[in-house]
């Protein structure tokens, strides 16, 4: 596995009239045969209303991990 994430996952909770919340809880990589994907979450949240989102990671991101 890469030491740089293919994604990051983040959960969003959608808010009436107010722009959502983002929350980071971890990251994705591709498997090695290339039909999947290994996740690592580093949190969940509590109340999950909202949905996760798995994006591809900025490059200042991409190297934090």
């Amino acid at each position: 596995m890469s030491n740089r994430p293919t994604l990051v996952a983040y959960t969003v909770k959608d808010r009436e009239n107010r722009k959502a919340i983002w929350t980071r809880v971890g990251v994705a990589w591709r498997l090695g045969r290339g039909d999947g994907f290994s996740i690592q979450l580093d949190a969940l949240p509590i109340d999950f209303t909202g949905r996760m989102v798995l994006i591809v990671p900025k490059a200042k991101e991409a190297g934090a991990r």
